[in-house]
């Protein structure tokens, strides 16, 4: 008798291994069909069915399940069906979460729409992802241009100003201030001054998710990503001890034109007096 139920189990598991096939077989041919009449968005479905059923077919119809999900967007983009084409890039990176040429398109979508931060985003994973992508590196310094205001760059070249701004940082560190929260941090150097000058702990925020990525690279090859700790978050919305384990001794910001970002020079250096800086005694 159980050599009898095995037998059973094992023909119903054939059974529905050849049922799997055949479904996958089938979609694989529907598919082809759609694409041959242009039907973008049954195809694309198709695909879907195809490689949520046989995952190991991920490979094979990489290139043909990208170019019918880019004919599918360009539709859905021409119809304004803009919360659909989302959800159909969304399905795509589920599938293929490290596709630079997939996240490239996304970003493009978005930056056609007016998403410069979010497009820039898609634009530097796909450069991680491949960093011999032309396409991707030449809209990240596209989006990059319209992101990062020219003052910036600037600032950085203004070697006064930086020495300045290092022998503040360094007077406040001798002192005795040994935890930093630098807002709105941009490129990271002021996080980076506090810790050359001897902060034990260094905590930088940045809104902007392009300049949050930029400061990472930065802090990154000047081997610093273990001493300094990096929040994709308003100044306003760091909690203790959630994001930072206790109140910080001293505050650095260089928020001169805060209106990009929506930071908010003001309300950020009251909002860190008052809840993430030490009080004098």
């Amino acid at each position: 008798m159980p050599n009898s139920n095995a037998k059973l189990h094992s023909n119903h598991r054939g059974g529905r291994e050849a049922s799997r096939r055949e479904l996958v077989s089938r979609s694989l041919q529907s598919a082809q069909h759609c694409l041959e009449n242009q039907d973008f968005g049954t195809a694309y479905a198709h695909y879907l069915l195809v490689l949520n059923l046989a995952p190991e077919l991920k490979t094979t119809v990489k290139e043909t399940f990208q170019f019918t999900l880019f004919k599918w967007a360009e539709e859905l983009d021409s119809l304004a069906r803009i919360q659909d084409l989302f959800n159909c890039y969304e399905q795509a990176l589920e599938l293929y979460p490290n596709d630079e040429v997939i996240c490239n398109s996304m970003g493009e979508h978005l930056f056609r729409m007016g998403f410069r931060d979010e497009a820039a985003g898609y634009f530097h994973k796909a450069v991680k992802l491949n960093p011999d992508f032309a396409d991707a590196k030449e809209n990240f310094y596209r989006v990059a241009n319209w992101l990062v205001e020219r003052w910036h760059f600037i600032m950085l070249n203004d070697a006064k100003r930086n020495l300045t701004y290092l022998r503040a940082i360094e007077n406040a560190v001798h002192s005795g201030s040994k935890s930093v929260l630098d807002i709105g941090t941009g490129t990271g150097i002021l996080s980076m001054f506090a810790k050359k000058a001897g902060a034990s702990f260094v905590y930088a925020c940045e809104l902007s998710k392009t300049m949050y990525e930029l400061a990472r690279d930065v802090v990154a090859a000047n081997n610093m990503e273990r001493e300094i700790k990096l929040l994709h978050l308003k100044s306003l919305d760091i909690e203790i001890p959630k994001h930072i384990p206790e109140r910080v001794s001293l505050v650095v910001t260089e928020t001169v034109d805060a209106g990009l970002f929506g930071e908010g020079i003001v309300e950020s250096l009251i909002h860190a007096w008052e809840h993430l800086l030490l009080q004098p005694k």
